[in-house]
């Protein structure tokens, strides 16, 4: 992931910071794109295969990252590496939804997560150091090795499925459950929670990285990669959340971590690097743990075909990363931070207002399921 060279990218390449941040965009933007078809085909070959083709083609891009010599070239191979990905997230939580007991989804759903959160801090820390020392292909080039291993342990440890039951391979059929999840307004609930809280999660660690390196704190990119050691407090909140939607109504669970991020977002605007690192530590407790909630109340509400209400979690979710890493380099433009956080936590209030504020008058079971 190229998020904490950033700055090493614009000023090699002579780019904006907004330009820049479209090698991420354009990433998610693509997943985006095409996670329902490649999760509408895991729900007729299976969901293992479509997760190691997902790996094994994303590996290899990534390590073409490394290499490629021109700001173009770079996001050609980056919007390849989003298609090649769009087969491992949403596909993911619908293998956990087949294999897991009902009962213990949240605490999985939180396990999964959390694990995200480790790859994403390596990921990002690992580049800037090493780019440090050799520049940020180097540092890409160090990611792409650490992925082919991973994809290595993946394959030789994944369980093999039980639960899962193919469907047939009929578009009518499937386009009708597609359209059936569309119509389910909790499940678009769910959808623009994802979209609300990506688009905040990924345009505030984006700019932070250009303010980072920037007066008054001018750091290294090493020191700035560094300020990624906060999704430490993702893998927290993700065991946290997932534990408590199984325990508590998700309604509260969700906004009370969408309450924390703004919080978070808040402490992110003194000039203290103490207070923004902290700032930016509670961000990523709320983030995570209202990211644990939609996911898994998206999967658990799904009475049919889980893999494609996952993908249109998914879809929601990248769609922000895609909009939100990129948009919010405008208000950073003009305004500076304070512009960025503006940004950021309108998407908050939006993930909110969608995830939460309808469900206020209703009741809620202790799994998230609503009482009539």
């Amino acid at each position: 992931m190229p998020q904490a060279v950033l700055p090493e990218i614009a000023h090699e390449l002579a780019i904006s910071p907004a330009s820049a941040s479209l090698t991420v965009s354009v990433t998610t933007g693509a997943l985006a794109v095409a996670v329902i078809p490649v999760s509408t085909l895991s729900e007729v070959v299976g969901r293992r295969p479509i997760m190691l083709a997902a790996l094994v083609g994303a590996t290899l891009l990534g390590l073409c990252v490394a290499v490629v010599p021109s700001y173009e070239l770079l996001l050609v191979v980056r919007t390849l590496q989003g298609v090649a990905l769009a087969g491992l997230p949403a596909v993911a939580l619908a293998y956990l939804v087949d294999e897991v007991p009902r009962g213990s989804l949240g605490r999985a759903v939180g396990s999964w997560v959390g694990g995200t959160t480790i790859g994403g801090l390596v990921g990002r820390v690992l580049p800037s150091l090493v780019s440090d020392v050799g520049g940020w292909r180097w540092g890409m080039a160090a990611v792409g090795v650490m992925a082919v291993a991973a994809t290595l342990i993946f394959w030789l440890t994944l369980p093999r499925p039980t639960g899962f039951r193919p469907r047939q391979a009929r578009i009518r059929p499937l386009a009708a459950t597609l359209f059936g999840h569309l119509a389910d307004p909790r499940l678009r609930r769910m959808y623009l929670v994802g979209f609300g809280i990506m688009a905040a999660f990924v345009s505030t660690y984006n700019y932070l990285t250009f303010r980072l390196a920037a007066p008054p704190f001018d750091l290294p990119p090493a020191a700035i990669g560094l300020l990624f050691l906060c999704y430490l407090m993702g893998t927290v909140a993700s065991f946290v959340a997932g534990r408590l939607s199984d325990l508590l109504t998700r309604r509260i669970v969700l906004g009370s971590s969408l309450v924390v991020a703004l919080a978070g977002l808040a402490l992110t605007l003194p000039d203290s690097l103490p207070v923004l690192i902290g700032g930016v530590a509670v961000f990523t407790l709320g983030y995570f743990g209202a990211h644990v909630v939609a996911s898994g109340w998206t999967s658990a509400s799904a009475r049919t075909a889980p893999a494609q209400a996952s993908a249109l979690y998914t879809l929601g979710y990248y769609a922000g990363s895609s909009v939100g890493g990129w948009a919010g380099g405008f208000p950073y433009a003009h305004w500076g931070w304070p512009g960025a956080a503006t940004f950021a936590a309108v998407m908050i209030g939006v993930a909110l207002g969608a995830g939460v504020l309808p469900l206020i008058g209703g009741r809620e079971g202790p799994r998230g399921g609503r009482r009539a």
